[in-house]
């Protein structure tokens, strides 16, 4: 049977402070390549806050700002093995079938967040059951699925209030905005981002426009776009675990983590939103520490994992509290590896740091497909440039960090609106550069591939082009009402006139037009010397205005038209580049006796 061993881990304020100092370098220097402009402004006003305000709140702070988190453990059965369905107290279906059924909607987003990752960060290699492992540990995958059909919770999932009290010290950073607290901040959503961390990392994962951390596609497309930074390969352990350590600087966070990971990869199920397996300690609300519950049983290693649900320890045979059964040794999931510990302040005492893997060696680098790009102003590129390394023997060269950048002076941006981006190649020795969208200013330049840490391997250019956009077109104008313009000499026409354009019956948005008082001669019209008249930007009056356009719904409103003291009839006469035509009649009564 499956121990569902459930609680919050309720993390030491002096654990926290130095897991923070540990972070202090791994999550700085994760932004490179994945990080707007933009970006890079929020983050330094949010440091600069944080400097004045808690200084465990920078940069440095993992993403859940060192949160509590659910330790429940996956079942010892496999999800596919037969007979694995063991019913557990409180828990429909049970054991590992239960347990490995995902939320529909959460699992949509999962897979939805890799492969736009895969898109955008081809070399990152995530997979979504990396994602559903970290949303078990952080939500209890949405509380079960407790989501909306767009995929956001009814009511927002908070963390702990992150004021000192076993937890970091993290004043407000968002004006209570995410969290609804204005005096200290919390982890916020199926994700637990704490605020200012998604105020860089937030992303909108299913095009509705908002960037909502209580939203699942949003959340995890920015979890996935944060494990992803710096030029990690997810495939890689050493990746992998300086990834998980950056959502939470901890050792029995790692080992939770990597469980469910190892559990999801070896088979789920998709079941109903709000049907999934809640967290043991199973409050509404939020997602805070938990009481737990009184149990017992055996957990990975084979140990007593009961007792009481407050207090939890880590894996290694120690208290966790909550749950009962057990299992065979055949049963249990491969040892754990053990965590690589970042180099910069984190590594276990006595233990030498980790090596990060080094850039296999390239010989060359060639262009593979289109040597010149180019896209219409808004839109993308339809071919993404892709560069091939290969060795001194024309082998392909796997797992080469290879560097794509914007070169010269343009709007355009890779996936996530930066102007670099450092992707892997595969094992076929190719590297696709991201998604690469034009900006709206037409011109040329340049996107540089290189290798990496070797300087002396010659760079591969790219001629890219974008082009303006196409002048908008309308081949009718009309009225849209029939109503006479009349006014009186020296006055002004009350009713405004609107017009619409459209092209091939459809509505033509920002068309140019201009607006003439035109003489009554059907030849020749030209511009009018007395009659109605418009009003320039310096009060002049004219009678010919250039440069008005249609809005979205190809509709035009002119400006006032006002009158001297002529009365007749006039002409105002309406074009377009593009040859439409419309002629309205204007009446002008003499102005009343005084």
């Amino acid at each position: 049977m499956a121990p569902l061993i459930g609680r919050r881990l309720r993390k030491g304020a002096a654990t926290t402070a130095v897991a923070a100092a540990a972070m202090a370098a791994l999550t700085a220097s994760q932004a490179p390549g994945f990080a707007s402009a933009s970006d890079h402004g929020d983050r330094d006003r949010d440091r600069e806050q944080s400097a004045r305000e808690s200084p465990a709140a920078g940069d440095d702070t993992p993403i859940d700002g060192g949160s509590s988190y659910h330790t429940d453990l996956p079942p010892l059965k496999k999800p596919d093995k037969p007979k694995s369905s063991a019913d557990l107290p409180g828990i429909p279906g049970g054991g590992a079938k239960a347990e490995a059924g995902i939320p529909a909607t959460v699992l949509a987003a999962y897979k939805k967040a890799e492969a736009t990752l895969k898109d955008s960060n081809p070399g990152c290699n995530l997979p979504w059951q990396l994602l559903a492992a970290i949303g078990k540990v952080e939500s209890g995958q949405a509380r079960g699925g407790n989501v909306d059909a767009e995929g956001t919770t009814p009511r927002p999932i908070l963390g702990p209030v992150l004021n000192g009290n076993g937890f970091a010290m993290i004043k407000d950073t968002d004006r209570g905005a995410f969290d609804g607290d204005a005096t200290h901040d919390r982890a916020v959503g199926p994700m637990q981002f704490i605020p200012s961390t998604w105020a860089n990392w937030g992303r909108d994962g299913n095009g509705d426009g908002d960037r909502d951390p209580n939203n699942i596609y949003d959340a995890a497309l920015a979890a996935g776009n944060y494990l992803c930074a710096g030029g990690r390969d997810l495939s890689t352990e050493h990746h992998l675990h300086q990834a998980i350590l950056g959502y939470n600087h901890s050792q029995e966070y790692l080992n939770t983590v990597l469980s469910w990971f190892q559990y999801y990869q070896r088979g789920t199920h998709e079941v109903p939103d709000g049907t999934g397996v809640l967290p043991t300690d199973n409050r509404s609300g939020g997602s805070g520490p938990g009481a737990g519950g009184k149990g017992s049983g055996k957990g990975h290693d084979g140990k007593d994992h009961g007792g009481k649900g407050s207090g939890g320890k880590e894996h290694g045979g120690k208290e966790h509290g909550g749950g009962s059964g057990g299992g065979t040794d055949q049963d249990r999931p491969r040892p754990l590896p053990k965590p690589e510990h970042p180099s910069q302040g984190g590594e276990t005492p006595g233990t030498p740091a980790p090596k990060p893997p080094t850039t296999p060696a390239a010989s060359s680098l060639a262009q593979v497909g289109a040597k010149e790009l180019s896209a219409t102003a808004g839109t993308a590129f339809a071919q993404p440039p892709r560069v091939r390394a290969v060795d001194a023997k024309g082998k392909p060269v796997a797992k080469a960090k290879v560097r794509y950048e914007l070169i010269g002076e343009t709007g355009a941006r890779f996936a996530g609106l930066v102007k670099s981006a450092v992707v892997l190649t595969g094992s076929d020795g190719t590297a696709t550069a991201p998604r690469l969208t034009a900006g709206e200013q037409p011109g040329s330049f340049t996107v540089r591939a290189s290798v990496e840490g070797n300087k002396k391997l010659t760079p591969v250019e790219f001629k890219a082009t974008v082009k303006a956009r196409p002048a908008p077109q309308a081949d009718v104008l009309a009225r849209i009402d029939d109503k006479a313009l009349t006014a009186a000499a020296g006055g002004a026409f009350a009713d405004p006139l609107t017009v619409k354009a459209t092209f091939k019956g459809k509505v033509a948005a920002d068309v140019p037009v201009t607006a003439t008082m035109v003489t009554a001669d059907p030849e020749k019209p030209v511009e009018n010397d007395k009659g109605p008249y418009f009003l320039d930007a310096k009060g002049k009056p004219v009678r010919t205005l250039t440069g008005l356009k249609t809005n979205a719904l190809g509709q035009l409103t002119l400006p006032k038209i006002l009158t001297d003291e002529h009365a007749g009839s006039y002409l105002l006469r309406l074009t377009t580049a593009d040859g439409a035509v419309l002629t309205v009649e204007l009446t002008v009564t003499p102005a009343a006796a005084s």
